[in-house]
């Protein structure tokens, strides 16, 4: 009988229900299987019959016997599943799972984890461009007391192979934006877009994750109880065979992404902000008509003037309202004028970063010019906020353990 009707008969050992509901990873108690790595496939016939091989290879020296290998396939045209059911009479640690109605990298990978029976869930993509010896390196951190451990590109011993300046650019675009919606998620680790680590079961067990388009380590660090994160640098290589998967659309899916995290994860504190926002809007139109419309003035000194009664404004209500007990416990007089001065070059700062963001959606990515600037605007706002919150609002650091030290230092 051929491997595409014994898969579809669900007969063969090997294959795997595709788990249903909500994208949750339960909490399981631990069994023979330490790591459960699954790879997302569609169309990647060409590359599995190495990949799987040399992961195999890899873990029988590491983890012999307490490792499973769950091949997660949309199903591909070119019946990427099919192979790896073959596989799985070769390979007994693998096991095939064929998804007909989800799509996507990102769920793939989740509906995978809930399969899994491992303590420890991993991913790598199957094109060979993630290098399967790297497992080893992942699993030594992972033991080594890791609740995360990352292959970057970015740390040291990494690389991207031949990548164009271009690509390199838009990468570290990528990245920068990531910085400026959610800093205190993507400022964890050196290649937030990865697509290769490993996570301890217990962080992730039982948070609902939502992920959108090819980026799951991001989701992973936002909603996950992570603690101690690990970084192994890896060289990124070319695909080989079969055809790349990165398009526009990845970028697009990427932002809205991080749009969208970001909102879930918002502090109580954005909303005041977001409204003293809207305000701000409100005095920069109404300032711009007086000066422009009624009393004649140039367009250029008009706007300059109308942004900065604006920004003012947008400081006095954020100060009074939005970080009030915080602006309290600075002082006022000399210490407001330094917040007001720092919001100022913060918000100058994102404006440039508005506008700078907007041409590379629409020069670059051929994104609609409002759908564009509506994402520059959310980016835009999100730099503001947790700049100013981190910088102009921030409180100096307790002295409770320096001013003791000193004393002691000096005989007190």
């Amino acid at each position: 009988m051929s491997a595409v009707h014994v898969l579809e008969g669900g007969r063969h050992p090997a294959v795997l229900d595709v788990p249903a509901g909500a994208l949750e990873v339960s909490a399981r108690p631990a069994g023979a299987v330490k790591l459960s790595l699954v790879i997302p496939t569609f169309n990647e016939s060409r590359n599995l019959t190495e990949l799987i091989g040399r992961l195999s290879a890899v873990l029988d020296g590491c983890l012999p016997g307490a490792y499973e290998l769950l091949v997660v396939d949309d199903d591909s045209p070119d019946e990427t599943w099919a192979l790896a059911l073959r596989l799985a009479d070769r390979f007994p640690a693998l096991r095939v799972m064929r998804r007909r109605g989800e799509k996507g990298l990102s769920t793939a990978v989740i509906r995978g984890w809930q399969a899994a029976r491992g303590e420890v869930l991993a991913v790598i993509d199957a094109d060979l461009q993630h290098p399967p010896e790297v497992v080893e390196r992942l699993w030594r951190e992972i033991g080594e007391g890791a609740d995360l451990a990352v292959a970057s590109r970015h740390a040291g011993g990494g690389g991207m192979s031949d990548w164009s300046a271009l690509r390199r650019a838009l990468s570290r675009g990528a990245q920068l934006l990531g910085l400026c919606l959610l800093p205190s998620v993507v400022g964890r680790v050196s290649d937030p877009m990865s697509g290769y680590f490993m996570v301890r079961r217990s962080a992730i067990a039982g948070a609902v994750l939502s992920p959108l388009g090819y980026k799951i380590l991001i989701e992973v660090i936002g909603r996950g109880r992570i603690d101690r994160i690990a970084e192994v640098g890896y060289v990124f290589r070319e695909r080989t065979a079969g055809q790349s998967k990165v398009t526009a659309k990845v970028y697009v899916e990427y932002v809205r992404h991080l749009v969208r995290l970001r909102l879930a994860l918002l502090p109580p504190r954005f909303a005041k902000f977001a409204a003293v926002g809207l305000s701000g809007v409100a005095v920069d139109m109404a300032i711009l008509w007086l000066l422009k419309g009624r009393l004649g003035w140039p367009l250029t000194p008009s706007k300059l003037v109308a942004a900065e009664m604006a920004m003012a404004n947008n400081f006095l209500w954020n100060d009074l309202w939005t970080f009030g007990d915080l602006a309290e416990k600075q002082g006022y007089g000399m210490a407001r004028l330094r917040r007001f001065a720092k919001f100022n070059g913060i918000c100058a700062a994102g404006l440039a970063l508005s506008v700078g963001l907007l041409e590379m959606q629409v020069g670059l990515f051929r994104i609609n010019t409002y759908v564009a600037n509506a994402v520059a605007i959310g980016v835009t706002t999100g730099w503001n906020f947790w700049m100013n919150k981190i910088f102009s609002w921030s409180l100096p650091q307790p002295l409770s353990t320096a001013v003791p030290a000193q004393r002691r230092a000096a005989g007190a």
